[in-house]
């Protein structure tokens, strides 16, 4: 999943850390997703996220990025500029 935010309030890149790491820390220990900053790195009011899972199941991999999506919306210092998903298929 790939997720753009735009940070308002962050006048810093400490500020955008601040607020970005509550979603990198939930969403690593509560949904076992490796997610991180990909890009905007070096911008203070933009981040760019993608978020990988792995599972057996297609199902287990949307609840998962489902639940992460949800999070990140819901993040108080962050707007969600844009939100999209990309699959691998092993088969």
């Amino acid at each position: 999943m790939h997720v753009e935010l735009l940070i308002p309030t962050a006048r810093s890149l400490k500020e955008k850390r601040a607020a970005l790491k509550p979603i990198l820390e939930a969403s690593r220990k509560r949904y076992r997703v490796a997610i991180g900053e990909v890009d905007h790195q070096d911008i203070h009011q933009r981040a760019y996220i993608e978020v990988a899972a792995v599972a057996s199941r297609e199902h287990v991999v949307t609840e998962m990025l489902d639940a992460v999506e949800r999070l990140v919306w819901s993040a108080a210092d962050v707007d969600v500029v844009a939100a999209w998903r990309s699959w691998l298929d092993a088969s």
